[in-house]
């Protein structure tokens, strides 16, 4: 088979160990095929997401009662992950063929109304793809820490289902955006410096960062309001506060939780297989071929079920656990 280079949307280049197996395992002609991109595609992936979101809020106002109001919660909440996967496409160029639309429905339509800032995140989550692995990862502390007892994930769960974490990932939001802590995705915090900075500079802060946020949540209010029940917008917020923090923090844990601590993308990631419900919830928009990802960053989100299967077909990747078998793992301490 004949060798190429590797292109990625990341601005360095991927460890060798990973390169030199793309390149054994794919030709040129595959590697075009996959890391093709398509506007349609893009839009519809934005429309559908925001589709399922209305839906949710318009069979709760429908029918109001406790099935619905579960039922609602769920589905925006795993369409809340959805948007922020769909920002992560964005940044690295692959939600939309063309430029412009990558960064404007990247950040506008998916990014700001879940709290986030597509540049932001673009610069962080780059060196995530460069440090996997290694200690300078910024997103380590998402999955560090396990395995655990059965006990203490209990304790995350019902601190994640409860509320407890989301009003903390508020609070850290709020922080970061008046200027006291670096922008981060992950849970390490870092206090930036303070000098000569005056009271008013915090709000002031936090309204030029949170702009966006504040913007898109008033047009999602009034939305709402504008169909007579304004009170669903608090759905959407509840909706980010509890079942949304423990979809991610599963999501962490199956994509790079308890693996090998080396610089091999197909070593230190993990694919995991997804039913409707972890579709649903936690696995959005394919973000469970996570190997297939890492590997090749510049490859849209659905082209990675193909290069899965071809993957498994060469022998090249092991099978993929579930998402309950990860969570078994996770839970489950290491006896020296």
């Amino acid at each position: 088979m004949n060798t190429v280079e590797i292109t990625s949307s990341t601005p360095t280049e991927l460890p060798q160990a990973t390169r030199r197996r793309i390149n054994e395992l794919f030709s040129r002609e595959e590697i075009a095929q996959f890391t093709a991109r398509s506007d349609w595609r893009g839009a519809w992936a934005v429309a559908s997401t925001w589709l399922i979101i209305a839906a949710s809020l318009f069979m709760l106002a429908r029918w109001p009662n406790p099935l619905t109001f579960i039922a609602a919660l769920v589905l925006i909440a795993g369409r809340q992950l959805a948007l922020a996967i769909l920002q992560h496409e964005a940044a690295h160029g692959t939600l939309f063929k063309t430029r412009w639309m990558n960064n404007f429905f990247g950040d506008w339509f998916c990014a700001r109304p879940v709290w986030q800032h597509l540049q932001k995140y673009r610069e962080h989550h780059f060196v995530h793809h460069t440090k996997t692995g290694t200690d300078a990862d910024p997103d380590m502390s998402l999955h560090s820490g396990y395995p655990t007892t059965r006990s203490s994930m209990l304790r995350k769960t019902l601190r994640d289902v409860s509320g407890i974490t989301g009003l903390k990932l508020m609070l850290g939001l709020v922080l970061m955006d008046a200027g006291l802590f670096k922008w981060t995705v992950s849970n390490h915090l870092e206090k930036l410096p303070q000098e000569g900075r005056r009271w008013w500079s915090y709000p002031l802060n936090f309204l030029r960062n949170a702009s966006g946020m504040i913007i898109t949540n008033a047009i999602l209010f009034g939305v709402c309001a504008a169909s007579g029940h304004a009170w669903l917008y608090g759905v959407w917020v509840l909706a980010y506060i509890t079942p949304f923090p423990l979809f991610v923090r599963i999501r962490s844990l199956a994509e790079h939780g308890m693996l090998e601590r080396v610089p091999d993308m197909f070593l230190n990631t993990r694919s995991t297989r997804a039913g409707w419900i972890a579709r649903i919830t936690v696995a959005p928009v394919n973000v469970n071929y996570h190997i297939e990802h890492h590997a090749m960053a510049s490859v849209p989100f659905y082209r990675l079920p193909q290069m899965h299967r071809l993957l498994r077909e060469r022998d090249a990747v092991p099978e993929a656990p579930g998402y309950l078998d990860v969570l078994r793992i996770a839970s489950t301490p290491v006896v020296a």
